[in-house]
C-alpha cells in the first residue's frame, strides 16, 4: 500500500475544501491516487446529499448579479440549514457564483449540482436553491440589504439610481404589485368578505355600509401597491410622484428573502 503522507493529504484538502480525515480515508480507499480518492470524496459527497436532502432549510442568503449594460439581473435564493453556514465567506460565494451562471444563461439548477454537493460534503447541511428571478429591460437596478437576507430588482426605464432607489423602498416597504389595479380579484374579494363582517359587527347602517368599503378597499389596494406608497427618501410625495418628475418608469420587480 502506498505511504499516504500528510503532505498528500495537504493537497488533497486544499484541491477539495474537505476535512482532513475524510481526505485521508479517501487517499487510503484509493491507494494513494489522487484523482481516484476526489471520485470518491465525490461519490460520497452525493450520497451525503441525498442523506440530507429532506432536513429542513430555513437560513440562507440572497445573491443578485447584473449584466455590464445594465439591461439584464439575476436574483437567487441558496438556503441552508444554520445561520452559521450562511455568514461563511464560501457559502456566499457559491450564491454569488451560481447567481452569476444564471445569468450566463446555465440552468443552474442542474448545472451546479456539483457544486451544491461539494458545499453540502464540506459544511454537513442540507443546501438548497430556492427561486432563481431574471429580468430584462432598458434598465436594471437592484438592492441587497447588508445581511443578504433580502435581494429586490427592479425592471424599466429612466436613469439606474433612480430605479435604486425605488429597489431600496421595495426592500422595505415589500409591495406585492405595482398599481392598485393589479391586485388579485381573490385578495379583494376575501378583504370585502372580512370588511363586510367587521362592519356589520360594528352596526353600520346597510346604506353605509357599502360607501365606507369602497374607500377601505381602494385604501387596501393602494396599501399593496408599489406607486401609491409614501418615497421612503422623501415622505412627501409618492412613489409615483418621484418616478413622475425623474421621467423613470418600473415595468417589473423582484423582491427575494431569506
Amino acid at each position: 500500500m502506498a505511504e499516504i503522507t500528510a503532505a498528500l493529504v495537504k493537497e488533497l484538502r486544499d484541491a477539495t475544501g474537505i476535512a482532513m480525515l475524510k481526505c485521508k480515508k479517501a487517499l487510503e480507499e484509493s491507494n494513494g491516487d489522487l484523482e481516484k480518492a476526489r471520485d470518491i470524496l465525490r461519490k460520497a459527497g452525493e450520497s451525503d446529499a441525498a442523506k440530507r436532502a429532506e432536513r429542513s432549510v430555513c437560513e440562507g442568503v440572497v445573491a443578485i448579479k447584473i449584466s455590464d449594460d445594465e439591461k439584464k439581473a439575476v436574483a437567487l435564493q441558496l438556503f441552508c440549514e444554520t445561520d452559521f453556514v450562511a455568514k461563511n465567506a464560501e457559502f456566499v460565494a457559491l450564491a454569488d457564483a451560481l447567481a452569476a451562471d444564471a445569468l450566463a444563461g446555465e440552468d443552474v439548477v442542474n448545472s451546479g449540482k456539483e457544486k451544491i454537493t461539494a458545499a453540502i460534503q464540506k459544511n454537513g447541511e442540507n443546501i438548497k436553491i430556492g427561486e432563481v428571478q431574471i429580468v430584462e429591460a432598458a434598465t436594471v437596478a437592484s438592492y441587497l440589504h447588508s445581511n443578504k437576507k433580502i435581494g429586490v430588482l427592479v425592471a424599466g426605464t429612466g436613469k439606474a439610481e433612480i430605479l435604486s432607489d425605488i429597489a431600496m423602498q421595495i426592500a422595505a416597504m415589500n409591495p406585492s404589485v405595482i398599481s392598485p389595479d393589479e391586485v388579485a380579484t381573490e385578495e379583494v374579494a376575501k378583504e370585502t368578505e372580512i370588511q363586510k363582517e367587521i362592519l356589520a359587527k360594528e352596526g353600520k347602517p346597510a346604506e353605509m355600509i357599502e360607501k365606507i368599503l369602497a374607500g377601505k378597499l381602494r385604501k387596501f389596494r393602494e396599501e399593496k401597491s408599489l406607486l401609491k406608497q409614501s418615497f421612503v427618501k422623501d415622505s412627501s410625495k409618492t412613489v409615483e410622484q418621484f418616478l413622475a418628475e425623474n421621467s423613470a418608469q418600473v415595468e417589473k420587480f423582484v423582491r427575494l428573502a431569506v
